[in-house]
């Protein structure tokens, strides 16, 4: 089987991140576009420019509360969510905390037949199992598309997110930990049935993120 890699492309142009998308698309399965980092005018220009590399790619819009660089009206950020959505990318990452508070944001991204793929992080620590396994069957009701991402504190959290795939039958389920001490988590995952795992092109884009080089020379050899 072959193990997938999704590079994270964080840009502050809709240009350059078209650039760095095509760059990317050559060596990876998929891309992450992180919407976020554009200023949010500029990110209907980034579809259009992007619109048909969207069925390779993961669309993220994250507030600064979840980890993002988005910092405007939260209103705002689900009107663009739901244009992103019209788009009908391979995949929408949507926080769990949004769509819990927002149900008609569900239905509408439900509707454009867009899946949907529910996240949770967890910048500070990692929650214990019971924890982790509450949340994994709370999210497995918006989406059989599932992503959990704790911060390693130890060598022992890690290994503690990546057991989730043992119980964690008839969903999509990308989970591992951010860090130093998760690193090899991000490896792991895909030998225990994540569809891919992110990569960056040369800088992290987040802690513990290798290089999509760095992740080929692993997984290839």
């Amino acid at each position: 089987m072959k193990h997938k890699t999704c590079v994270s492309i964080a840009e502050k142009t809709p240009k350059r991140m078209n650039q760095l998308i095509k760059k990317a698309l050559k060596r990876s399965d998929y891309v992450e576009i992180r919407f976020d980092f554009l200023k949010p005018e500029h990110v209907p220009q980034a579809l259009e420019l992007s619109k048909k590399y969207l069925k390779f790619s993961v669309c993220t819009l994250r507030p600064k509360a979840e980890g993002g660089k988005f910092s405007g009206k939260e209103s705002e950020r689900i009107s663009i969510i739901k244009l992103i959505s019209e788009y009908k990318p391979f995949l929408l990452d949507i926080e769990y905390n949004t769509l819990r508070k927002n149900r008609s944001l569900l239905n509408y991204v439900r509707k454009t037949k867009t899946p949907i793929l529910v996240s949770w992080h967890d910048f500070k620590k990692t929650p214990s199992m019971n924890d982790l396994q509450k949340k994994m069957n709370q999210m497995k009701k918006t989406s059989k598309n599932v992503k959990i991402v704790t911060t390693a504190k130890t060598v022992k959290d890690a290994s503690k997110v990546l057991s989730l795939y043992s119980i964690s039958s008839k969903i999509n389920l990308i989970a591992f930990s951010m860090g130093d001490l998760g690193r090899i988590s991000r490896v792991l995952c895909l030998y225990l049935g994540s569809p891919y795992t992110y990569v960056s092109l040369g800088k992290a884009v987040a802690p513990g993120q290798f290089s999509l080089d760095e992740i080929k020379s692993i997984i290839d050899t």
